[in-house]
């Protein structure tokens, strides 16, 4: 993502969409009765002759947003309140745009301070490579993808082979291969790990087979080729290790750290609306953490993370990974303190 323009003044900022990344970030600062202006089609009848479709200029009155992942598109729909060339645009009339890498939407609202951050958060984001991660055993791989919206699972891998049976050296090979000929179509970086050999037999065929490939390749242990094994990656240090900061592993470091102070009891964490607002008034806080959907959702949540940035607290968001569904039972707020209020 790239901040193209920011006017505090006005609340206008024209956006560069660079990775998928940046439609889910945008989605998620979006709200309803912002101003949506950008480059789309519409279709204009003349006459009686058919309808064409005409490039147009429109400044749309958000009414939703829906990210959708696998088809690689923000959809923001609303209804038109300006555009250019007028006769082509329908005031009032509804209209959805299709965000993808490479929009340029411009957005003007009442920004907050936690919208803004959270966009140059995602214009850093995209400095970082994506990782990839591959989970493997003699009988199965898991493939996934570290994003920074969480973790997305991919296509699996299976061998079928068994020493009893004829061609089980083939069989194998041709296992390997598929695993190898699915790193080599992706050029990020790829975490390999299991419980077994499989991981050491991988390196070995692609060390005959692509030796470049192992230049992007880091080979780890895990106790499972399953998404237990992924989440063990992540929560043992490695994927941080490899990558640097990812948030998915960030977002289960401070649930486990909350857990710890929770059932310790040492005072240095709280939970619920009225606990979290007390001890934030108190400037005890340092550092809130905070689930996207309870952001969304509540407008006293959406106070409370005001005041805590006033009160120069650490503000974290969560999203769609195992520690968020732990956010989740706690009502999706929770606090890590400096000191003891009660």
């Amino acid at each position: 993502m790239r901040i193209v323009h920011f006017d505090r003044k006005t609340g206008e900022m024209k956006l560069l969409l660079e990775r998928l990344e940046d439609l889910w970030h945008l989605e998620r600062v979006l709200r309803p009765g912002d101003l949506v202006t950008a480059r789309t089609w519409r279709s204009v009848k003349f006459g009686e002759g058919k309808e064409e479709k005409k490039p147009v200029t429109i400044a749309l009155r958000m009414e939703s947003a829906e990210f959708a992942e696998y088809a690689n598109r923000l959809r923001v729909g609303g209804t038109i309140e300006a555009g250019t060339p007028e006769e082509f645009v329908q005031r009032g009339r509804h209209h959805t745009f299709e965000f993808g890498p490479g929009s340029k939407p411009k957005v003007t609202k009442k920004w907050k301070e936690f919208e803004v951050s959270r966009l140059k958060k995602a214009v850093e984001e995209t400095k970082r490579p994506v990782l990839r991660i591959i989970a493997m055993d003699e009988e199965h791989a898991l493939t996934a993808v570290l994003r920074g919206y969480g973790v997305s699972y991919g296509p699996e891998f299976e061998f079928h082979g068994s020493k009893k049976e004829g061609k089980y050296e083939e069989k194998l090979l041709q296992y390997y291969g598929d695993v190898a000929a699915f790193i080599s179509k992706h050029p990020e970086k790829f975490i390999v790990a299991g419980p077994g050999f499989a991981k050491d037999g991988l390196r070995d065929f692609i060390k005959k087979k692509e030796p470049a490939l192992l230049e992007r390749m880091v080979f780890e242990t895990c106790s499972y080729a399953e998404r237990t094994g992924v989440n063990e990656l992540l929560k043992g240090g490695v994927v941080a290790r490899v990558a640097g900061e990812a948030q998915v592993e960030r977002e289960e470091t401070l649930m486990e750290e909350f857990m710890v102070e929770l059932h310790r009891d040492s005072g240095l964490a709280c939970y619920g609306l009225g606990k979290v607002k007390d001890a934030v008034a108190a400037s005890a806080v340092e550092k809130l953490l905070v689930l996207d959907e309870a952001l969304r959702k509540s407008k006293e949540v959406e106070d409370i993370v005001e005041a805590a940035e006033k009160k120069k607290a650490e503000v974290v968001f969560f999203s769609e990974s195992d520690a968020a569904q732990k956010l989740k039972g706690f009502g999706g707020l929770v606090a890590l303190l400096r000191f003891r209020i009660d």
